[in-house]
């Protein structure tokens, strides 16, 4: 009887470690509007080190991706769409003097990323034409409807995500990296 209480006990306090959640599955990070940037208009992309407050070469590709990252998911992924400047701006004509075209691409995330109930709008990948002395903030205007908060952080792209901005959420177990075997 000794002996079966013995193995009652261990079974009780290893039974939990075997059926629980991993610590990292439970962990919680951001999703957000990552920023990213082709400086020369061809692959790959570069995460953007500065916001959108700078300004963009002629010839750059802008890019924006509905992301995830957490303790866990250090590196939010870049927007799907590789970029490449004359594919985006082929068919639009140069401007003039005081104008300068850049590529957009506006990659509205993964499904699992998706706040509950809404509907991811179309990717976007086009050309705008804007002023030289255009931001990123400035091109990402010319090519979408932004809301942004009180401090300038960009919420929403074309109405996506409709209410939050910068949501707190569990890591989705699907972005996890599946141990090597």
């Amino acid at each position: 009887m000794k002996k079966f209480y013995s193995a009652l006990v261990i079974a009780l306090i290893t039974l939990p470690a075997l059926i629980s959640t991993p610590a990292h599955a439970a962990d919680k990070g951001y999703r957000y509007w990552g920023y990213f940037q082709s400086p020369n208009g061809l692959a790959p992309w570069v995460s953007a080190m500065t916001g959108p407050t700078t300004i963009v070469p002629d010839g750059s590709v802008e890019g924006w991706v509905f992301t995830f990252s957490s303790d866990a998911i250090v590196d939010a992924q870049a927007p799907r769409l590789t970029p490449n400047f004359g594919k985006l701006c082929a068919t639009t004509k140069f401007a003039g003097e005081n104008k300068k075209r850049i590529g957009v691409v506006v990659d509205f995330g993964r499904a699992v990323l998706r706040p509950r109930g809404e509907t991811s709008p179309k990717n976007i990948a086009k050309c705008v034409i804007v002023d030289k002395s255009a931001t990123g903030f400035d091109i990402l205007q010319a090519a979408v409807k932004i809301r942004a908060s009180s401090s300038g952080f960009v919420c929403a792209l074309s109405g996506y995500p409709a209410k939050e901005c910068g949501a707190e959420i569990s890591t989705p177990p699907s972005l996890l990296s599946k141990p090597k075997k």
